[in-house]
């Protein structure tokens, strides 16, 4: 008896959780931001819509950008603020690739300095009753790479 009632209570939470309301993301074409002589900044826009009335903090934002089935940059954001309530929150997501990783990609691309890259994004908010609950992206486009001559 005991165990057919707790069966019960967990199928009436489950049913219930899964038909509560998630914040929505949305994430930008990948752009090249800033150029230096050992590195390229490239910048994604992560925009994320919180549907309670109260504000929603964000854990972590990890990512990983590839091109050419290699990973050209990772790494997390921690704690990187909350989303207003019943708002969308633009974030933006810095992505530094060495610059000499952009030039084997570029040589095995070919000379129109354009690489496929495909970007993965894991968004981490704690979500009430829930808890820390993790949002996958996925972005795929096609980046410009910068040029020697407009480095120096």
């Amino acid at each position: 008896m005991a165990d057919e009632f707790m069966n019960k209570a967990k199928d009436f939470v489950a049913e219930k959780i899964a038909h509560v309301e998630k914040p929505e993301a949305d994430l930008k074409d990948v752009e090249l931001k800033q150029v230096s002589r050992d590195s390229a900044n490239f910048n994604s826009k992560l925009s994320i819509h919180n549907p309670y009335d109260h504000t929603l903090p964000i854990c972590e934002i990890s990512y990983t950008l590839k091109s050419a089935n290699r990973v050209i940059a990772s790494g997390t954001m921690p704690d990187p603020g909350s989303i207003e309530a019943n708002q969308a929150t633009t974030l933006e997501l810095p992505m530094k690739v060495p610059y000499d990783i952009l030039v084997s990609l570029a040589r095995d691309i070919g000379s129109d300095w354009d690489i496929d890259y495909e970007l993965q994004v894991g968004l981490t908010m704690d979500l009430p009753i829930i808890g820390n609950f993790t949002l996958p992206l996925t972005k795929k486009g096609e980046l410009k790479l910068p040029t020697l001559s407009s480095i120096f």
